[in-house]
C-alpha cells in the first residue's frame, strides 16, 4: 500500500492516505473569535508557560540533562512517563507555533529539544527512566514502564513540528525518526512480539508513517494492533482487560479498561484500518464506538466510571457523584472520533466531539488556563478546598482545580487539544466543504479539483443558534456546503440565498449551488433550554433530570443558591421542571424553578411509601444553571448536574 496524499504542508493532527473526508489544516482554518479563540488565547499566552514552568520546578525537563551528562540514575525526578508530558508540551508548542507564529514559544521549544536531542542514545533509544547505569533495563517492564507510550507522544510532537515548520532545523523530526527506527528494529516482525502497557505509539506511529512516507512506521503500528489482546502483557490484579490486552482488538465490541488507554488504542486501529484498507477492523471499532457512547458515556461526554484502574464501568454504570471522568480520556474520545469521521463522514462523530469538547475539555483548566481538573465529576458533595499553589496536589483529590498534579497528563494533553482546535473545524471532499464545529472563522482552501474556496463563519454560538456562512469566491460550477444540525437540534432551520428558512432535520443539510461571491447560508439552531432525562437503567440518576442548553450540559452550584445550602437539599419538582416553564431563559441566564426539602431527623433513612403523605418543602425558589464547564470558577462550592425530580 502507497501512502498517496503528501501530508507535510497539511498542519493537522491527522491525514489519513484517504476517506470519506479530507481534514484542514491550520493554514486553511483560523478560528477568529468566540469562546475557542478565547481559549486559544489563553493557552498561548498562560497556559503553555504554566505548563513549561512546572516541569522544570518538578525536574521532569531537567532528567534530559541528567541523562546527558550521566547523573540521571541518582537524580531522576517524577514518575516513569514524565518524559511523555514534556513531549506533549513540545507537540502544544509546535501547534501553537503554526496557529499563532509565536517566534517567542518557537524559541522556547527550540531550547527544549536541545535538550532532548543531548539525552538520545547513539541506536535512538530515548527515555531517562531506563537503559542506563543504575537503572532499569530497557524493556525491563512493558507492563508499566511506559517506554514506547513515551516515544508515542515524541512522534506525535515531531507530527506537529514537521507539518507546522516543515523547514525546522532544531532536529526534533531527527530525533523521532531515529527513535522510530530503533522501534522497529526492536518491536518488528523478527523481534520483540511485545506490546506497551500503555498503547499510545499506535497512533502515533502510524501518523509518522503519514508525515515522513516511512511505511516501516505504518507497518509496526499495525504488528502493535495485531499483537494487542494475545496476552503479551503480564496478568495483574485489575487483569489484562485494563491495558485491553484480554482481547483481539477487531474481536472487541465496546471499550474497557483505562479508559484513555482504550481510547488511544481505538484512535491507532482507526489508522491502521485506513491505511491497510481493513474494512472488518474498521467495522468492529465502529461498534465499540456506538456501544461505548450508547451505554458507558456521561451526559458531559466524559468516560470512565471508575476512580479504580481509571477505567469505563459496565453498561449503564454511569454514577455522578464517582465519575472519573479523566481530562484525558476526553482528549482520547476526541482523537477517536475525528478518525472515524474522516473515515465515513458521519455527524454523530462530530456530536460527540463537540459534547466533549464543551463539558469535558473546556471543563478541565480554570478561566485563567493555570489550574486543571484531572477528573470531572458531576456531583460535587462538599465545597471544595484550595489547593496549595507551590506544590503538586494528588491527581484525583484535589476539590478544585489544582496548578499542577503529581501525575499530570492532563494540562499538556489539553494544551495540545486547544493549540491544534482550528484542525478540527471543518474538511472538504470531492463534492465541497463541511462544517463540524461552529465557531467564528476564515476558512481558506481548496476543493480537490483545486478550485479556491473562501468562507467566513459568522456566529456566537453556542450563546446564539444563528451560524452565517458567508462564501467568498464565486464559481461557475456548482459545490456542496455540508453543515452538521446536531442530533438535540430539533426545530433546527436553513435559510439560503432567495430562499425562506426550511427545515434543517438533525445530521446534516446539505446545500449545493454555483455560489457567488457575498453568498449567505444561514443555519439557526434552537439553542435554548431543554430538560433532558437519562434512561431508566442508568440506575444513579434514575427519577433525576438534567439541563441542557444547545452543546452545553448545566448545573446547578451552591454559590447560586439563595442561602448557599448545600446542593444535595435541592429537589427538582418533577411537574415543574418538566413543564414549559420551569427552565426559561432570561438575559442570556438559563433560570430553574425547584423545590427545597426539609429532611425530617430519623433514626432510621427509610420510610414506607404513603401516597398521601406531603412532601417535607420549606420553599420553591428560582436560581440560575450555569454551564457546567464555568463550575467552581467562583470558589469553593458544591455542585450537580442531575438534579432529583421525585
Amino acid at each position: 500500500m502507497n501512502l498517496t496524499r503528501t501530508t507535510l504542508a497539511v498542519a493537522t493532527p491527522v491525514v489519513p492516505s484517504h476517506g470519506a473526508l479530507r481534514p484542514l489544516g491550520l493554514e486553511e482554518v483560523r478560528i477568529t473569535g468566540g469562546v475557542w479563540a478565547d481559549r486559544q488565547a489563553v493557552n498561548g499566552r498562560a497556559t503553555l508557560a504554566h505548563i513549561e514552568y512546572w516541569m522544570e520546578h518538578e525536574g521532569w525537563i531537567g532528567n534530559f540533562d541528567a541523562a546527558a551528562a550521566g547523573t540521571v540514575a541518582a537524580h531522576r525526578a517524577g514518575r516513569e512517563f514524565s518524559d511523555s508530558e514534556v513531549y506533549k508540551l513540545l507537540e502544544a508548542m509546535a501547534w501553537e507555533v503554526g496557529r499563532s507564529d509565536d517566534a517567542e514559544v518557537d524559541a522556547r521549544l527550540e531550547s527544549l529539544v536541545a535538550r532532548i536531542a543531548a539525552a538520545q542514545e547513539s541506536d535512538g533509544y530515548l527515555n531517562t527512566q531506563f537503559g542506563r547505569p543504575g537503572q532499569r533495563a530497557r524493556y525491563s517492564d512493558l507492563e508499566w514502564g511506559h517506554e514506547l507510550y513515551c516515544f508515542g507522544h515524541l512522534f506525535q510532537a515531531a507530527v506537529a513540528r514537521l507539518r507546522t515548520r516543515p523547514g525546522a532545523t532544531d532536529g526534533l523530526v531527527d530525533v523521532a525518526r531515529r527513535a522510530a527506527d530503533h522501534v522497529c528494529a526492536t518491536f518488528g516482525a523478527g523481534g520483540l512480539q511485545r506490546v506497551c502497557g500503555h498503547p499510545e505509539i499506535e497512533p502515533a506511529l502510524a501518523e509518522l508513517g503519514r508525515a515522513t512516507g516511512e511505511q516501516r512506521y505504518v507497518d509496526q503500528a499495525a504488528l502493535f494492533i495485531a499483537r494487542r489482546g494475545t496476552g503479551t502483557l503480564a496478568d495483574i490484579e485489575l487483569g489484562r482487560s485494563y491495558y485491553q490486552d484480554d482481547v483481539l482488538v477487531r474481536a472487541a465490541t465496546v471499550l474497557q479498561g483505562h479508559a484513555v488507554r482504550a481510547n488511544y488504542l481505538a484512535a491507532g486501529a482507526v489508522d491502521v484500518a485506513i491505511e491497510t484498507d481493513d474494512g472488518e477492523l474498521l467495522a468492529a471499532l465502529t461498534t465499540q464506538w456506538e456501544n461505548t457512547v450508547a451505554h458507558r458515556t456521561y451526559i458531559t461526554g466524559g468516560q470512565g466510571a471508575h476512580h479504580s484502574g481509571e477505567s469505563f464501568g459496565d453498561d449503564w454504570e454511569l454514577p455522578p457523584d464517582r465519575a472519573y471522568s479523566e481530562t484525558c480520556a476526553g482528549v482520547g474520545s476526541v482523537m477517536f472520533s475525528w478518525r472515524l469521521l474522516l473515515a465515513q463522514g458521519l455527524p454523530r462523530y462530530a456530536d460527540l466531539i463537540e459534547r466533549t469538547l464543551y463539558n469535558v475539555v473546556a471543563t478541565s483548566p480554570s478561566h485563567e488556563g493555570t489550574a486543571f481538573f484531572y477528573t470531572n465529576t458531576l456531583h460535587q458533595r462538599r465545597p471544595g478546598t484550595a489547593p496549595a499553589t507551590d506544590v503538586a496536589v494528588p491527581r484525583a483529590t484535589s476539590s478544585l482545580r489544582a496548578p499542577w498534579f503529581a501525575v499530570s497528563c492532563c494540562p499538556p494533553n489539553v494544551a495540545r487539544l486547544f493549540a491544534s482546535l482550528g484542525a478540527y473545524v471543518a474538511t472538504v471532499d470531492d463534492a465541497g466543504l463541511q462544517i463540524h464545529q461552529y465557531v467564528p472563522a476564515q476558512i481558506r482552501t481548496h476543493l480537490t479539483d483545486s478550485r479556491a474556496l473562501d468562507v467566513d463563519v459568522e456566529t456566537d454560538y453556542p450563546h446564539d443558534g444563528r451560524i452565517r456562512i458567508v462564501v467568498r469566491t464565486s464559481h461557475d460550477e456548482p459545490w456542496t456546503l455540508s453543515l452538521r444540525v446536531p442530533a438535540w437540534a430539533t426545530g433546527a432551520t436553513l435559510t439560503t440565498p432567495g430562499e425562506s428558512p426550511a427545515p434543517a432535520v438533525p445530521g446534516t443539510t446539505r446545500v449545493t449551488r454555483a455560489f457567488k461571491a457575498g453568498d449567505v447560508v444561514e443555519l439557526q439552531l434552537p439553542v435554548g433550554p431543554r430538560v433532558v432525562v437519562p434512561d431508566a437503567r442508568i440506575d444513579a440518576v434514575r427519577g433525576c433530570v438534567a439541563v441542557e442548553r444547545g452543546p452545553e450540559v448545566l448545573c446547578l452550584e451552591s454559590v447560586d443558591l439563595a442561602e448557599a445550602g448545600a446542593v444535595r437539599d435541592a429537589d427538582v419538582g418533577h411537574v415543574r421542571l418538566t413543564s414549559r416553564d420551569s427552565v426559561r431563559e432570561v438575559d442570556g441566564q438559563v433560570v430553574a424553578r425547584f423545590e427545597v426539602d426539609a429532611p425530617a431527623a430519623a433514626a432510621w433513612p427509610y420510610e414506607d411509601v404513603d401516597p398521601d403523605g406531603d412532601r417535607r418543602t420549606t420553599a420553591v425558589v428560582e436560581t440560575p444553571l450555569i454551564a457546567y464547564h464555568d463550575w467552581a470558577n467562583r470558589g469553593p462550592s458544591t455542585m450537580r448536574v442531575w438534579l432529583p425530580s421525585t
